[in-house]
């Protein structure tokens, strides 16, 4: 709780301090509030404290928390020379990002359905707010309308299972639930399986998963670099953990009944999200098809439930935030050269900027899955997981899917090494030279030695 609490003052400290025109102090009163919950979270662990059976700070919120706060940290500290001399509204960035940033603590802590919507509802709104805040930028509101069209949509599915689920349970409780299901699990109430199936696509709309990912590109696109970057890693890594909190634990009992709906959800991802990818000719929008295809690989974690599930999906969240995070720091830069997020602005890049093209190149390579990155032992940890399953032709699949992603990574690492470009220097921010060289060095650290958090929850 001291966490959320932390949170939510340095917002409201924040924009005080913006409506007293204090620019400067924001982005330190931001990192020490930060700063300050990572450190609450690391007090936290073991303890497994619970708060009126509502959330429970076990270490699996923990670590997930973790992640999210150092993956925010590393965005805010993009903010470095992001922001137009005269733009009145940077307090509003900072105040709504860390209002979505304790929405995603109640995610991936709660106990209680109640608690879950709650959660989803601060990120999701602040969200809305955060896509379309360039007020004169067409594209902005566009893609904060759609998302809020749609995130209203999916809310509407998420509310109508929880209903359903309360009306054949009587309670919100996930404990309750889940001995309701061992208890009765001869004479289920009919009304229970609707609701689960509605409850999955609510959640497969707000981590982006086909056939319910027509917004991501979009709102991907139209929304600000730093708000996206945001968006497709922290925001995506708190949908997967309060996922996993409900579908590997609370429903697990009915793993059979819902495990073919969601391997039809997970295929149609792969496919949508690679072979869509491929077509790109702007780097945003292969992000955010990118983006689509790792929720196929994270929703591997529930295709087999095992002990190693959350771990599993930590490894993975972590590698594709950090390699991310890298992306959408080199994309600023370039983006602020050239004004388009097109594929030829990369071109000739590693004469322009070599460590910028270098730690772009490892980011690349991470998420296709190259040994010795995170991005290849989060890949191996989710076909690992479905093969002790036998689903040897799903993992057939997503090794041909995970083929097709070699092809779009590798053409930027092919158009900042082997075609020529612009002949202008870009240089590369102190802030964003640390997020790029801590990103960079856990993303290989990851790779060569992931037993560090492999078994952490």
């Amino acid at each position: 709780m001291n966490i959320i609490i932390t949170i939510t003052v340095t917002a409201l400290v924040v924009l005080y301090a913006g409506l007293f025109k204090a620019k400067k102090a924001l982005l330190p009163i931001t990192l020490l509030g930060l700063l300050t919950s990572l450190g609450f979270a690391a007090a936290g662990w073991n303890a497994n404290q619970s708060y009126y059976g509502m959330m429970q700070m076990d270490n699996f919120a923990l670590a997930f928390t973790g992640v999210t706060i150092v993956g925010t940290i590393l965005i805010f500290l993009l903010t470095q020379n992001y922001f137009a001399a005269k733009s009145e509204n940077v307090a509003e960035y900072f105040t709504l990002i860390l209002f979505a940033l304790a929405g995603i603590v109640i995610m991936v802590s709660y106990k209680n359905m109640s608690m879950l919507f709650v959660g989803l509802e601060i990120m999701s709104v602040s969200l809305y707010i955060l896509a379309g805040i360039r007020k004169n930028n067409f594209a902005s509101n566009e893609a904060s309308l759609k998302y809020f069209l749609m995130g209203a949509f999916s809310t509407g599915f998420l509310l109508f299972g929880i209903t359903l689920i309360y009306g054949a349970t009587g309670s919100f409780d996930l404990e309750v639930i889940n001995q309701y299901l061992v208890g009765n699990y001869q004479s289920i109430s009919p009304m229970f399986y609707p609701g689960v199936i509605l409850m999955m696509i609510g959640l497969c709309f707000k981590v982006g998963a086909a056939p319910f990912h027509f917004w991501v590109p979009d709102v991907y696109e139209g929304s600000p670099t730093l708000i996206m970057a945001f968006m497709s890693t922290v925001v995506k890594t708190a949908g997967f953990a309060a996922f996993l909190r409900l579908f590997a634990d609370t429903f697990a009992p009915l793993h059979d009944f819902w495990l073919q709906p969601l391997m039809v959800i997970v295929c149609v991802t792969l496919l949508i999200g690679n072979v869509t990818a491929l077509f790109q000719k702007n780097f945003k929008r292969m992000l955010a098809y990118s983006s689509i295809s790792h929720a196929g690989y994270l929703l591997f974690s529930l295709i087999t439930l095992t002990g190693n599930s959350a771990n599993n999906v930590l490894v993975y969240a972590a590698a594709y935030t950090f390699a991310s995070i890298i992306a959408f720091a080199v994309l600023i830069l370039v983006k602020q050269k050239t004004g388009n997020d097109n594929f030829e602005n990369f071109n000739g890049l590693a004469k322009r900027n070599p460590f910028a093209a270098f730690v772009l190149t490892v980011a690349m390579l991470s998420m296709a899955g190259i040994p010795l990155t995170a991005g290849f032992i989060g890949k191996y940890l989710m076909f690992l997981n479905v093969m002790t399953a036998y689903q040897v032709y799903l993992v057939a699949f997503a090794i041909l899917n995970a083929l097709v992603g070699f092809y779009y990574y590798f053409k930027v690492i092919v158009a900042m090494y082997f075609k020529d470009g612009h002949d202008t220097v870009l240089e590369t921010p102190v802030q964003y030279k640390i997020v790029l060289v801590i990103s960079l060095l856990i993303t290989i650290f990851l790779g060569v030695y992931p037993s560090v958090i492999l078994n952490l929850i």
